[in-house]
């Protein structure tokens, strides 16, 4: 199957509309949450699923386990 290109032209492109910069800094746009470290014992099996499931979206296993307790407590606080 052939591929379409773009054809550019010279001249002029139509009504052109400026917009205003509406987008954060880049300081601003990956928001960081204060983080505390814990020690937790979790069963293998456990560790093992989180393990494997990280591995399928190449993410590390505590990410996705700290991403699962921070939904469960925004569940809980929301319940209140």
């Amino acid at each position: 199957m052939k591929k379409s290109t773009v054809k550019y032209s010279k001249g002029e492109i139509g009504r052109v509309r400026v917009v205003d910069d509406f987008l954060p800094p880049p300081d601003q746009l990956v928001l960081r949450e204060a983080n505390v470290k814990v020690t937790l014992s979790l069963s293998q099996r456990s560790v093992e699923f989180f393990k494997r499931a990280a591995a399928k979206q190449n993410v590390p296993y505590q990410r996705m386990i700290r991403a699962l307790v921070d939904a469960y407590a925004e569940k809980q606080e929301g319940r209140r």
